[in-house]
């Protein structure tokens, strides 16, 4: 399998890293990154405006309908869009921020909300996604999947881009999709920050407690 990632678009793309990565999606293969653009601070890029939560109804991995709008209303959230046949980056992600979370308190624990959207609903079943999700140490995590056209129109006013699965003529399946985190304040429910690849788990660890709050970090 061959996976892309690119960067966020809006304004935001040109400070963000692009990485393009090979690989089959199985953990036994090394998969080849190559990463263009210059290299940035990990933390967060704060918006000027902040962008609304999407009214995105899917199913989560209990295979029960959940309601992003509803589900977060008035909680400090990070969303990220990726797929659990990555060969590294998507699991790169979500492991660093469910080991950051784990260092915040019980309090702060219990309002943050990490919300994992797949952008391969054909081979991202419920469960996969759960046991995926278990695996990277994020099983207070929602996964969720369902059609690809809501998942698609959901990124788009985000500035993130997500794109079909693509079956190549040697049977691999590219997936293109933005490897941006967007955090959203539970003080108006926007969001304010972007993360990129490039954050490390130390820094979320740091940032979190302000996300909480509702404040910049």
């Amino acid at each position: 399998m061959r996976t892309k990632f690119t960067g966020a678009a809006l304004a935001i793309a040109a400070a963000l890293t692009l990485t393009a990565c090979d690989g089959s999606g199985d953990a036994a293969d090394k998969p080849a990154a190559d990463v263009s653009a210059e290299p940035r601070k990990a933390g967060a890029i704060v918006l000027d405006s902040p962008k609304a939560k999407p009214d995105l109804v899917l199913k989560d991995t209990s295979e029960k309908q959940y309601e992003l709008v509803k589900e977060t209303k008035g909680r400090p959230v990070l969303l990220y869009f990726g797929y659990t046949y990555c060969p590294d980056v998507c699991s790169t992600v979500v492991s660093d921020i469910a080991a950051a979370e784990k260092k915040l308190s019980k309090n702060e624990q219990d309002k943050l909300q990490v919300v994992f959207v797949t952008t391969d609903p054909e081979r991202d079943t419920p469960q996969r996604m759960r046991e995926w999700l278990d695996a990277q140490g994020g099983k207070d995590i929602v996964g969720l999947t369902g059609d690809f056209a809501t998942i698609q129109a959901a990124a788009k006013p985000l500035g993130i881009l997500v794109e079909p699965p693509k079956k190549e003529k040697d049977g691999s399946i590219t997936v293109s999709h933005g490897a941006e985190v967007v955090g959203f304040s539970p003080k108006d429910d926007g969001g304010h920050w972007i993360y990129t690849a490039s954050t490390t788990s130390e820094q979320y660890a740091k940032d979190l407690p302000k996300i909480v709050k509702g404040e910049n970090p």
